[in-house]
């Protein structure tokens, strides 16, 4: 089965990394491309719009809330269906994001949501 792991896109790369995801729909601020090691960016997985600034303005009281809307959207969501095809042949996937929360963050729940997919697989 794929092991998700989850890394800030500031932290160095690691052999242990495997696939790397950057899963984040804007380029993370002070990032070269160049120095970003990544081998998909997957914008297309990340909150709507809407739901991302509704977030952002109260993150600490929204976040289950968020977490209840952002899944709804994956469960919609073609793009996320093609990731899980894409990573579930995979023994490591790293999720690569910026944002300076590591416990009320996107990429938390989509971690949480592909492992519990890819556990049905």
């Amino acid at each position: 089965m794929t092991q998700i792991k989850l890394k800030r896109v500031y932290e160095d790369q690691s052999d242990s990394d495997g696939f790397r995801i950057l899963v984040d729909k804007l380029w993370p601020r002070g990032m070269k491309k160049e120095h970003l090691h990544y081998d998909l960016w997957a914008k297309d997985i990340t909150p709507s719009s809407n739901l991302r600034k509704w977030f952002h303005d109260d993150i600490q009281d929204r976040w289950n809330d968020f977490s209840v809307m952002y899944q709804k959207e994956l469960s919609d969501s073609t793009y996320a269906k093609n990731l899980i095809d894409n990573i579930k042949f995979r023994k490591v996937v790293t999720l690569l994001y910026a944002s300076k929360e590591p416990e009320h963050n996107h990429a938390k729940i989509l971690k949480a949501y592909l492992d519990k997919m890819l556990e049905k697989k």
